[in-house]
């Protein structure tokens, strides 16, 4: 599948191709498994059970690879050929993979969870690529199938997206100079630049002098939930967690870096 004419789409795509070889280094302390485990009780209350897993922006594979071992059939999509590529070489053929821009999310299947997970909604740049996101997702969804998203807060645009942030992992050296302000407003566009020195062993490259812009918008809970109920989807739940990533209710955007929201088809 190409690539479409969304505005989200070259800056995405050129995002995440230049951080693609060092994107598992700059992510080493995410806890995958953990903060799933936690997910996956929230999912079960809503009657969620093992089954077909469709997994939107996959990026290289780590938010999808906890559930090779609990038996999923799984699908990811993203829109970089090169994190779909390093993707490919963790799972070899038990995972089916493809290039693909959220914004035009053909029918790939009848899947009991769909999820787009670490912030990738954020990339989308305005309402409507966040509603046709949402229409595609939903088209991909079982009849009792739930869709799982999270979005990055108001306070990660005002702390992380304004400050300059520097870290030292596997030989290169990440400096991630945040371009936001400690003041932006509900809604807006925050940019961030990450500069990466040093060279990746475990991928044999130089990343010195390799730089990614990342643009992200922040979403209110008001206009997820429009988009929501416009794609055809019913809002279940609405969870917030901190820098602990421990999934709470009601959201506290004073608290919280990340919203997690559950939705289904609307009935």
């Amino acid at each position: 599948m190409g690539m479409t004419g969304s505005s989200h789409a070259g800056s995405a795509l050129q995002t995440f191709q230049a951080m693609a070889p060092v994107y598992d280094d700059f992510t080493a302390h995410y806890d995958y498994e953990g903060w799933l485990t936690d997910v996956l009780k929230l999912l079960e209350r809503r009657g969620l059970k093992s089954g077909r897993l469709l997994d939107v922006a996959c990026g290289t594979g780590k938010s999808f690879l906890p559930m090779v071992p609990r038996g999923w059939q799984i699908t990811g999509c993203d829109i970089s050929p090169a994190m779909v590529a390093i993707a490919r070489e963790k799972t070899a053929e038990s995972v089916d993979l493809l290039v693909a821009d959220m914004c035009e999310l053909s029918k790939l299947g009848s899947f009991d969870l769909v999820w787009a997970l670490d912030d990738a909604i954020n990339y989308l740049l305005d309402g409507e690529e966040l509603r046709a996101a949402l229409r595609g997702m939903r088209e991909n969804l079982a009849e009792t199938g739930l869709l799982l998203f999270d979005v990055n807060e108001l306070i990660v645009y005002r702390s992380f997206y304004a400050e300059t942030t520097v870290l030292e992992q596997n030989g290169c050296r990440f400096t991630w100079r945040g371009l936001g302000s400690s003041t932006m407003p509900p809604g807006e566009i925050s940019e961030s630049r990450l500069e990466v020195q040093g060279s990746n062993r475990k991928r044999d490259c130089e990343a010195n002098g390799n730089v990614s812009l990342h643009r992200q918008r922040h979403f209110p809970e008001a206009e997820i939930l429009a988009a929501l109920e416009d794609a055809g989807l019913q809002c279940l739940d609405v969870y917030g967690h901190g820098l602990d990533g421990i999934p709470r209710k009601p959201l506290d955007i004073e608290l919280h870096t990340k919203a997690i929201y559950i939705a289904r088809c609307s009935m």
